[in-house]
């Protein structure tokens, strides 16, 4: 029986029985690094996500390739693999196998199969009027990656966008079932402002984001005028009309709030007694606002 199916994400959560369900999910893209072997870390961090924002357990993976036939090298193809094969291991996933087919442009991903237990999994629906709002990644992937196919992101911002990409959020995802979460997205291709609406609207309530208060990419808010992907424009034209934006006018953070994500961030709902003590525990992790009662619109911008 099919018990949750996450609109706009890539999984889905099927009962196994009496406490047990399987969580299956997919994802490749394009390399939004030089590096093939983080491309690899990156894909498989990204694809292992949406099991760990549905408080699941990764267990078992099917590696998803394109490789182009002229000018790449076996020695790129391989460390595209071992990049990924290595952050499996990390999340204590198995690799069962895959398939390869042949591509002039470069994709790579993963299938995934977990395990969580319906009654502690986290879903958008579950979210509540009062819930602080936090973030455990910071934002600007799409732009810095835009402005590293450019050749002008700055290697601070490569690097830490890199870092963060790379970053499994085994770890959030399970402070976050301890502290009594049940309500929680990953931020990926809609951006903030996308899987924000998301939480808001299945759960009946309205986000209040503190732009101010959005944890930045080194170099992200820099780079923001001038490398939009064609993503974030997107997500501006598909999500801005569900946004009541009273905050001071500040550009910059009002266009990182759409920039899509790679391998982003949990944005969990937490309940406000239990706030203080998450925090403490993920040092990286900020709040950025709060549930409050439905105005009509899912997102506010203060």
């Amino acid at each position: 029986m099919l018990v949750d199916h996450r609109t706009g994400d890539d999984a889905g959560v099927y009962l196994l029985q009496e406490g047990l369900a399987l969580v299956q999910t997919v994802d490749f893209f394009t390399p939004v690094v030089d590096d093939p072997e983080a491309f690899g870390a990156i894909a498989a961090a990204n694809a292992l996500s949406d099991v760990y924002a549905m408080g699941g357990r990764p267990l078992t993976a099917l590696s998803i390739a394109a490789i182009p036939e002229k000018d790449f090298p076996t020695e790129w193809a391989a460390a595209i693999f071992r990049g990924g094969h290595a952050k499996l291991r990390e999340a204590g996933c198995a690799l069962m196998g895959g398939h390869t087919v042949r591509d002039p442009e470069i994709k790579f991903g993963y299938a995934v199969t977990g395990i969580v237990e319906p009654e502690r999994m986290f879903t958008n629906a579950r979210g509540h009027e009062g819930d602080v709002l936090v973030l455990t990644k910071p934002l600007g992937t799409g732009i810095i990656a835009t402005a590293l196919k450019a050749g002008e992101a700055p290697d601070e911002a490569a690097a830490a966008s890199q870092r963060s990409m790379s970053t499994l959020n085994r770890i959030p995802a399970a402070v976050a079932a301890r502290h009594g979460v049940r309500a929680a997205t990953d931020i990926t291709g809609f951006g903030l402002a996308g899987h924000a609406a998301a939480v808001a609207r299945q759960s009946g309530i309205t986000l209040e984001i503190r732009l101010g208060l959005l944890p930045l990419l080194p170099g992200a808010r820099e780079l923001s005028a001038r490398f939009q992907p064609a993503g974030l424009k997107a997500n501006r034209r598909e999500f801005e009309s569900r946004v009541d934006d009273r905050a001071a006018p500040d550009e910059p953070l009002r266009a990182i709030a759409y920039d899509p994500q790679t391998s982003g961030g949990l944005l969990l709902l937490v309940p406000p007694h239990a706030a203080g003590p998450l925090l403490a525990d993920l040092s990286h992790a900020r709040e950025i606002g709060r549930a409050v009662a439905s105005s009509g619109r899912p997102l506010a911008f203060v």
